[in-house]
């Protein structure tokens, strides 16, 4: 595990997304813990680095509120096998409650997962 990563994403042995102007990007190494009984990257590992990478793209832009996911939803375009993943997200559309954000998932190059969701901001 790394020495930056905080509550749950630490679970899996990732660190905290970089984060700044409405874009995150986040970095892993995934091994035979991350893969499913086929032997390739767990989808549920996959929508929980996108759903992170985005979280943190909106909290870059927001002063007081909070980003809870509201509509997630996937497209898994190839299975990843162990070995680095790129994780990137990008703010789409900002509401006055609701934000839009994008993220992709990429191996070696190749795209893997292609994301979007919506985000309800909470105040706190």
């Amino acid at each position: 595990m790394t020495d930056n990563a905080k509550g749950f994403i630490s679970l899996i042995g990732a660190s905290d997304p970089e984060s700044a102007d409405g874009r995150a990007r986040l970095e892993v190494e995934v091994d035979e813990r991350h893969l499913n009984p086929a032997g390739t990257v767990h989808g549920g590992l996959l929508a929980t680095l996108v759903d992170t990478t985005m979280g943190a793209a909106i909290r870059s832009v927001l002063d007081e509120e909070t980003p809870a996911t509201s509509q997630l939803s996937l497209t898994y375009l190839r299975p990843g096998n162990p070995g680095r993943l790129l994780v990137t997200a990008q703010v789409s559309k900002r509401g006055e409650s609701i934000t839009v954000c994008e993220a992709d998932i990429e191996q070696d190059g190749k795209a893997l997962v292609h994301a979007l969701a919506t985000f309800a901001l909470v105040e706190h």
